[in-house]
């Protein structure tokens, strides 16, 4: 098993609070990792319809019978249950009871925020992060990762993502979207979806999406927010410190994978990757759902936003740690040049940062007098920013 990095802050969580909850996607690998830190907990899948009819049914019998804690899988399946959790938890002292999972997180929230509030803590777990994988950047084939994606499945058993992502696809739109709304035409939801992968890592436009798929900006927009609660996509938003009256101010979208992007596109192979016109806007991805990992997996706030005026103007990611800023440029390629630096330098100039970053797929290094450090993505990922 590889090893998850977020383990040791879901041990740390349980010490701690009377119940954790584990969400993330579907097959990111809570399950596993549940059983894993907890092998002493009864394990139970609310999947399974004759677990979910008698915790439906009988729900007080059904918790009675784990009075020291279980694992409850895909929780939010059966939403009663909060209630009464609420009440044995109560009455009890004991850390890190229930271990609660589930692959959509605004059911479970919605739920919790409602009877266990105070009484959990949440940690979100995404699919494997490079670090996880690899020990260095030396021998990564970005287009290769790119193409994988990197799912466990992808990894342990192995399954070729040609293969998987398709089935992934299906399972995700035949289980989870209906779960969530009650959507008719998932021809036209699986067309949605295509069009937003050829968006990755551009602003969200809800009317330009709405005619390209031929609905209401309304259900585009409710959509959005099914892709976004199911981590299939995650929304950058804007940093709104005015250094510019005149800022964007829409979220830019990037799926958290880009393996399914790859998959959406019709990218058959790493080969297409390399020469792909959206090439740029996966490498970018990349980055920042690494980015995005580095900071669920230690259980923090994801403080990451981007920065773009209406003149063109715009710095990928800008880091927010409260008392200081710290923007980074990602670029796809391997050869540093002067190009790399016009927005970073401009947004320097406004906003008064000494620092920042340009993370591109070259090796070398540099440290430049403006604060400014050119360096392998892998590599700014390793200094923790």
């Amino acid at each position: 098993m590889i090893e998850r990095i977020a383990a040791s802050k879901i041990q740390q969580l349980a010490a701690n609070f009377k119940s954790v909850a584990v969400t993330g996607p579907r097959q990111s690998g809570k399950t596993t990792l549940s059983k894993s830190l907890f092998p002493e907990k009864a394990y139970l899948s609310l999947e399974n319809p004759d677990v979910r009819r008698f915790a439906l049914e009988d729900t007080r019998g059904f918790l009675s019978r784990y009075q020291s804690g279980a694992i409850f899988d895909e929780v939010q399946r059966v939403p009663e249950l909060f209630s009464y959790l609420q009440e044995i938890l109560d009455d009890s002292t004991e850390p890190g009871r229930f271990i609660l999972t589930g692959s959509n997180n605004f059911l479970l929230q919605q739920n919790i925020s409602q009877s266990l509030a105070g009484r959990v803590a949440f940690l979100n777990l995404l699919p494997f992060s490079t670090e996880e994988l690899f020990e260095t950047g030396d021998s990564l084939d970005e287009n290769q990762l790119i193409f994988k994606g990197l799912y466990p499945p992808i990894y342990e058993p192995g399954i070729p993502p040609e293969d998987w992502f398709p089935n992934y696809l299906r399972t995700y739109i035949d289980r989870d979207v209906r779960q969530i709304k009650n959507i008719t035409d998932l021809i036209v939801f699986e067309r949605f979806i295509r069009l937003l992968a050829g968006r990755n890592g551009q602003e969200l436009n809800l009317t330009s999406l709405a005619v390209d798929t031929g609905v209401d900006t309304k259900t585009v927009q409710s959509w959005i927010g099914i892709l976004e609660s199911s981590f299939i996509i995650y929304l950058l938003r804007p940093h709104y410190k005015n250094f510019n009256k005149t800022l964007i101010k829409r979220p830019k979208v990037y799926f958290y994978d880009t393996g399914l992007v790859c998959s959406l596109l019709g990218i058959s192979n790493a080969e297409q990757v390399a020469l792909h016109p959206l090439r740029g806007a996966l490498f970018e991805s990349l980055v920042v759902t690494e980015l995005v990992k580095q900071r669920t997996n230690a259980g923090k706030p994801v403080n990451l936003y981007y920065w773009r005026d209406k003149t063109g103007h715009e710095v990928d990611v800008v880091i927010d740690n409260g008392l200081s800023l710290v923007p980074i440029e990602i670029k796809a390629g391997k050869t540093v040049n002067n190009e790399f630096f016009g927005n970073i330098t401009y947004w320097s100039k406004l906003s008064g940062a000494t620092s920042g970053y340009i993370a591109y797929a070259g090796n070398q290094i540099e440290e430049r007098s403006n604060g400014i450090t050119v360096l392998n993505w892998f590599e700014l990922l390793k200094r923790s920013v």
